[in-house]
């Protein structure tokens, strides 16, 4: 159990922007353990999140939510365990006044594999429905997540982003896009 004194004002913490000049994220938090909240271009926040490796988080939260991901702060642990990072993570939602969309409503998108089902077409639904196989479902699967994938490869790049992102080929199967 943490005291109260332990835990991070996050109005006390500095703001890092979500890339550096080169387009990339910064790889500074790599393989550290913490707690960060990410923030709009407005500085709202939009979601608080805790990982073992920060530097991913981010990166996986800048290609689910692109236009959401502007600035974050942050507080690395030395000795992380869940009951202290969630103690923190509520501490922050309570200071903030209100629980931002990414831990509320929205937190599915930020937290999930994108779903490009979702996104299909009206023609490759019909296509998918009318399949005669399983295999021919995969492909369909397989071409709509390359082309979401590609729509946001487009969307980062417009953002300024310059590093290159790979999803995981197996997911793009069920039509799932995740960072690898």
């Amino acid at each position: 159990m943490t005291s109260a004194t332990d835990i991070p004002i996050l109005t006390s913490l500095n703001y890092y922007a979500y890339l550096e000049d080169e387009g990339t994220v910064s790889a500074e938090f790599q393989g550290k353990v913490g707690i960060y909240a990410i923030f709009d271009q407005d500085k709202v926040l939009q979601f608080v999140g805790y990982s073992r490796d920060i530097y991913l988080s981010l990166r996986q939260h800048l290609v689910r939510q692109p236009q959401h991901c502007y600035w974050y702060k942050l507080k690395t642990i030395e000795r992380p365990r869940r009951t202290i990072l969630e103690e923190i993570r509520d501490a922050w939602i309570a200071e903030n006044g209100s629980t931002p969309s990414g831990n509320g409503a929205d937190e599915a998108v930020w937290t999930q594999p994108i779903d490009a089902k979702s996104r299909m077409t009206p023609d490759e639904q019909a296509q998918y429905e009318n399949a005669v196989d399983e295999i021919t479902q995969v492909k369909l699967l397989k071409s709509v997540a390359r082309r979401v994938g590609d729509q946001i490869a487009a969307d980062l790049e417009a953002r300024g982003v310059k590093e290159k992102f790979r999803f995981n080929p197996k997911l793009k199967e069920n039509g799932l896009l995740d960072l690898k």
